[in-house]
């Protein structure tokens, strides 16, 4: 519960300021973190869909344009869409559309593998309307769809990526 004595809160709030201090983790996005070194030095593979394409669109708002490529981030999609909601007439009225991504960044000038996971999710879409109605919105599905594993794999290079140069 929290104590009505404002000495004892700032007692409190003193305490949790210092222990934050004193932790050894990094903003991903200050000097030494994770985002500054690969900020604009990651060089994604072509699209050659409308997934790919979107995925590559997301990935480049979150690590920015490649200005200088020294990580090479290779990925592999995977998606399908699966019926979730069936009428008694065996219509389908909703759809989930579950993807997953395979992917490694490795460093342009060795070779070697910096990270490598899998990240997956999903996201659904409504069947019932007109049929232009039912292609816009499974448009718009992986779409969302894309974003999310964009953002999960970003977290995961920001975790365990490449550290910038001291």
């Amino acid at each position: 519960m929290w104590s009505r004595n404002p000495l004892a809160r700032r007692a409190v709030l003193a305490g949790a300021v210092a222990s934050l201090a004193a932790c050894t983790l990094t903003p991903a996005y200050g000097p030494g973190g994770t985002g500054t070194a690969l900020h604009g030095r990651v060089a994604l593979p072509e699209p050659d869909d409308v997934d790919s394409f979107a995925l590559n669109r997301r990935l480049i708002e979150r690590l920015g344009h490649e200005d200088s490529a020294a990580y090479r981030l290779e990925y592999r999609l995977t998606t399908a869409s699966v019926p979730q909601a069936i009428t008694a007439d065996e219509v389908t009225t909703r759809y989930s559309v579950n993807g997953t991504a395979d992917f490694s960044l490795t460093d342009i000038l060795t070779g070697a593998v910096i990270t490598q996971g899998r990240v997956s999710s999903f996201t659904s879409y409504s069947a019932v309307g007109t049929t232009i109605a039912t292609i816009s919105a499974e448009r718009d599905a992986h779409e969302r769809l894309m974003v999310m594993l964009a953002d999960r794999i970003v977290t995961w290079l920001l975790a365990t990526g490449p550290r910038p140069q001291q």
